[in-house]
C-alpha cells in the first residue's frame, strides 16, 4: 500500500523486531519516535528518541503508536517474580499508552503487539482468531494485555497476536541453528506439538501495513499460513544446515527441559498450537515468505 510520509511512535523499538521496524519506517521516509527509557543513546537522522515521561509530546501529529514493549518471555526462568515482570511490563506500558492517547486530541491508531499464547497450548486442531483463549499463564497474559488495548475509546485499535518470529539477528532461531549446526538437533518432546511461526520481514511488513491502513481492526494472528509441527520444523532446519537431526526419544528432551526452565518448557517448547493467520488472508495480506523451507533458506542458507 503506498502511503504519504507519516509520524509513527514505537514503544519498545529497541528490540530484535523494533529495530527491524524503524528501520525500514525510516528507510519509507516516514518520521520515527522511539520511546525510550534513556535518550543518550545514538540513532541515524529520522529517528528520535523520546522519553516515557515525555510521551504526550511524542504523540502529537503521530498517526500510529506501535507498542512492541515488553519484558522477554523466555530470557528467564518463570519464577513468581519474573511472571509479574512479564505481565506488568505489557499491560501496564498499554495502559500508559492508552491513557495518553485518550488526552490527545488527534486521531491516532494503536498498534498493540500480543501474541499466539492467547490460545494456550493445545491439541492440533487449528486455531484462528475466531478460536477462543486458552489456558496456562500465556494466555491469561495475553487476555489482560489485550484488555488494555481494548479500554481506548474513539481510535482505531489493532491487536497483532505475534507467532515465533524468525530472524538471523536473534530470537529463537540463531540458537536452534547453532544446536543442529554442532550435531545436537533433535525434536523437542513428543514432536507433535505445533509450531506457529513468521518471517521477521514478513512481520515488519504487516505492523507498517496495520499502523497506516486503515481497514485494519481488531485482532490479527501474526503468523505465517503454514504453521508446522516441532518435528517437521526441526527436520527441515537440518535440511537447511545440511546436518543430521538426532533420533533422541522425545521422553528425554522433555525431561531435561522441564528440569532446566519448569513451566516455560511446558507451555513454550512442549506445548503449541497451529494458528493461521484467516483474518490476513481474507484482508488480502501477501506473505512473502509462507513456507518454512524458503524463509529458513532465506536466513541461513
Amino acid at each position: 500500500m503506498l502511503v504519504p510520509p507519516a509520524k509513527i511512535v514505537i514503544a519498545g523499538g529497541t528490540g530484535l523486531v523494533g529495530t527491524a521496524l524503524w528501520q525500514a519506517m525510516r528507510e519509507k521516509g516516514h518520521e520515527v519516535a522511539l520511546l525510550v527509557r534513556s535518550t543518550r543513546l545514538d540513532f541515524p537522522p529520522g529517528v528520535s528518541p523520546q522519553p516515557w515521561t515525555e510521551l504526550d509530546a511524542a504523540l502529537e501529529g503521530a498517526a500510529a503508536v506501535i507498542n512492541l514493549a515488553g519484558e522477554g518471555i523466555a530470557d528467564h526462568r518463570w519464577t513468581p517474580s519474573q511472571r509479574l515482570r512479564i505481565l506488568e511490563s505489557r499491560t501496564l506500558s498499554t495502559r500508559r499508552i492508552v491513557e495518553a492517547l485518550g488526552r490527545s486530541r488527534g486521531s491516532c491508531a494503536l498498534v498493540n503487539t500480543s501474541a499466539i499464547g492467547y490460545y494456550g497450548y493445545r491439541s492440533r486442531n487449528p486455531m484462528d482468531e475466531g478460536s477462543p483463549s486458552g489456558e496456562g499463564f500465556l494466555a491469561e497474559v495475553c487476555r489482560a494485555w489485550e484488555a488494555e488495548a481494548d479500554a481506548a475509546r474513539g481510535i482505531r485499535v489493532v491487536r497483532l497476536r505475534l507467532g515465533m518470529v524468525l530472524a538471523r539477528e536473534g530470537g529463537a532461531l540463531p540458537r536452534l541453528a547453532r544446536t543442529v549446526r554442532w550435531g545436537l538437533g533433535a525434536r523437542l518432546g513428543p514432536g507433535t506439538q505445533g509450531m506457529s511461526w513468521i518471517h521477521i520481514e514478513d512481520l515488519v511488513r504487516l505492523l507498517v501495513d496495520a499502523a497506516l491502513d486503515p481497514s485494519f481492526e481488531g485482532a490479527y494472528n501474526a503468523v505465517s499460513p503454514n504453521p508446522v509441527s516441532n518435528a517437521a520444523f526441526t527436520e527441515t532446519l537440518g535440511r537447511v544446515l545440511h546436518r543430521p537431526i538426532l533420533p533422541v526419544p522425545g521422553w528425554v528432551t522433555a525431561s531435561a527441559l522441564r528440569l532446566v526452565l519448569g513451566s516455560l518448557a511446558e507451555e513454550m517448547l512442549l506445548g503449541g498450537a497451529f494458528v493461521r493467520p484467516t483474518r490476513l488472508l481474507a484482508q488480502g495480506f501477501e506473505f512473502r515468505y509462507p513456507n518454512l523451507g524458503g524463509a529458513l533458506q532465506d536466513l541461513l542458507g
